[in-house]
C-alpha cells in the first residue's frame, strides 16, 4: 500500500509551451513542476522564489539537465506588485510571451487562533491568497490580447478541511479555490483557462522543518495509500491542467488527496 508510485515518463504534453512557476527553487512542488514541464517539451521555462541562493542552485540544476532549453530565473516577492510586474515583464520579454502560469507561491505555519497576531494571519493571506492574485492579474494583462494561455493554482485541501492550527493557511487557501472559479470564468471570455490543484499532504524539506513529525505521521496515517505524495504526482496534475488534454476545464480545483472519507 506505501511503495512509491513510477515516475510516469514524459509525452510531450507541453512542446513548444513556454512556463513561468513562482516559488521553484528548493525540493517541492515548484521545483518537480519545473522538471516535470521540461520533459514535458516545455521550450522556455522562467523559475521565480524569494530565495536567491537556492534559486540559481536550482536554476543550474535544470540548465545541466536540459542544456537544449532556454532556462531563466528571476528573484521576486509575490506580495511586492512592483516585483510582481517586473518578474512577468522579464518573463515575457526572456520568451517571447508565457504560455502557462503556475502559481506555486505559499506561506504556511501552525497557530491557534487565539494566538495568532495580525501580522501572522495577514503574512499567510498575502503570500497565499493576495500572491495568486497579483500574478494572475499580471499575466491575463499579458494573455488576454493572445486570445490564449493557461494559469494553474495551487491550493490546499485544508480550503475543504479543517485543522487545528490552519484557520490562516486554510483560509487562503479557501480563497485561492474562489478566485480560480471566478478567474476562470472571467479568463474563458479571452481563450484562457485557469484552474487549480488541491494537494494534501506533499513531504518536503520545509515542511519537515516547519511540522512536528507526529503530526506528519498522523496526517499520513489518514491517507488511503499509507503515504504522502509525492511532489512529482502534483506536478503531474499540474501538467495536466497546463495541456490541452485539460482543454475543457474552467475554474476547477482538482483533489489530490487519497485520505479516507
Amino acid at each position: 500500500m506505501s511503495l512509491l508510485p513510477a515516475y510516469v515518463p514524459a509525452h510531450q504534453l507541453l512542446a513548444g509551451k513556454s512556463v513561468l512557476i513562482t516559488a521553484a527553487a528548493g525540493g517541492g512542488i515548484g521545483f518537480a513542476t519545473a522538471r516535470r514541464v521540461l520533459e514535458e517539451g516545455a521550450r522556455a521555462l522562467v523559475i521565480a522564489d524569494i530565495h536567491p541562493r537556492r534559486l540559481e542552485e536550482a536554476a543550474n540544476t535544470l540548465r545541466a539537465d536540459f542544456a537544449d532549453r532556454e532556462i531563466f530565473s528571476q528573484i521576486a516577492n509575490v506580495t511586492v506588485e512592483t516585483e510582481v510586474q517586473a518578474l512577468v515583464d522579464f518573463a515575457e520579454s526572456k520568451t517571447g510571451g508565457i504560455d502557462i502560469l503556475v502559481n506555486n507561491a505559499g506561506l504556511g505555519g501552525s497557530k491557534r487562533i487565539v494566538e495568532m497576531s495580525d501580522d501572522e494571519w495577514l503574512r499567510v493571506i498575502d503570500v497565499t491568497l493576495n500572491g495568486t492574485f497579483r500574478m494572475t492579474r499580471a499575466m491575463l494583462k499579458k494573455m488576454q490580447p493572445r486570445g490564449r494561455g493557461a494559469i494553474v493554482n495551487n491550493a490546499s485541501v485544508l480550503g475543504w478541511r479543517a485543522q487545528k492550527e490552519q484557520a490562516h493557511y486554510a483560509a487562503a487557501k479557501a480563497g485561492v479555490m474562489a478566485l480560480t472559479r471566478c478567474a476562470g470564468l472571467e479568463a474563458a471570455e479571452f481563450g484562457i483557462r485557469v484552474n487549480a490543484v488541491s494537494p494534501s499532504i506533499v513531504f518536503h524539506d520545509h515542511l519537515r522543518k516547519t511540522a512536528p513529525e507526529a503530526l506528519l505521521q498522523q496526517l499520513v496515517s489518514r491517507e488511503a495509500f499509507g503515504r504522502a505524495a509525492e511532489a512529482f504526482e502534483i506536478a503531474n496534475i499540474i501538467v495536466f491542467l497546463a495541456s490541452e488534454y485539460a482543454s475543457y476545464l474552467v475554474g476547477e480545483v482538482i483533489s489530490a488527496s487519497s485520505q479516507h472519507a
